[in-house]
């Protein structure tokens, strides 16, 4: 009995000894790896995605720049509404014969008829789509721009094309003379822009352009 109890208590001396400390230490190091490789792939996605989200804006910022081009041009378009045949830029196009287009400059949106008034530009339907496409150059001038651009809604008012001589070189005025008050056109644009060799690369705009 005496001998089982010692042979016993030797036992318990080998399994609490310096392999027991060895395994431990084990497992210490390999739960404290685990640990570091989860925070630098943590570190490694966040430096991943923060990459691809700058670039991104970084693209979308091109894109909006060259739209904000491209309204300059359609402000020209407005103003010359009793011309809209007028060329604007060598790459300039209007939708089908321009009826539609010269329809939406100088008539109320009730008075359309079949001209589109969706909020929709698909630049793969060139039918009814758009009313006007043009390219414009990135600043980096090897980039190319495609702007499609559409009238989705008019409000009808008085203001003239072109002033020319009204009121101004043909009679004078004088104390009784009651002049007209002018009320503006509000026309509301939509603007689709996009890199001409990557569709990812784009952006929309509305513009609402009281002339």
């Amino acid at each position: 009995m005496k001998r089982f109890l010692n042979r016993g208590s030797a036992l318990k001396h080998v399994m609490s000894g310096p392999g027991s400390e060895r395994g431990m230490a084990l497992v210490v190091v390999l739960v404290l790896s685990a640990a570091a490789l989860a925070v630098i792939s943590a570190l490694l996605y966040m430096l991943t995605i923060g990459t691809g989200i700058s670039g991104a804006q970084k693209r979308y910022r091109s894109s909006v720049d060259a739209g904000i081009g491209g309204v300059s041009i359609i402000y020209q378009v407005v103003a010359a509404r009793g011309n809209p045949g007028l060329t604007f830029l060598p790459s300039f196009q209007i939708t089908g014969d321009g009826s539609c287009l010269n329809t939406k400059l100088n008539n109320p949106t009730a008075s359309w008829g079949v001209c589109d008034s969706s909020l929709i530009i698909d630049p793969a339907n060139s039918a009814t789509s758009f009313d006007m496409r043009f390219d414009l150059p990135g600043a980096d001038l090897a980039t190319t721009y495609t702007v499609y651009g559409k009238i989705v809604d008019t409000v009808d008012g008085n203001s003239g094309g072109d002033l020319g001589l009204i009121k101004g070189g043909v009679v004078n005025s004088n104390s009784g003379e009651v002049a007209v008050v002018s009320i503006p056109y509000l026309y509301t644009i939509e603007l689709d822009v996009e890199n001409a060799a990557s569709r990812a690369e784009r952006a929309k705009l509305s513009v609402l352009y009281q002339y």
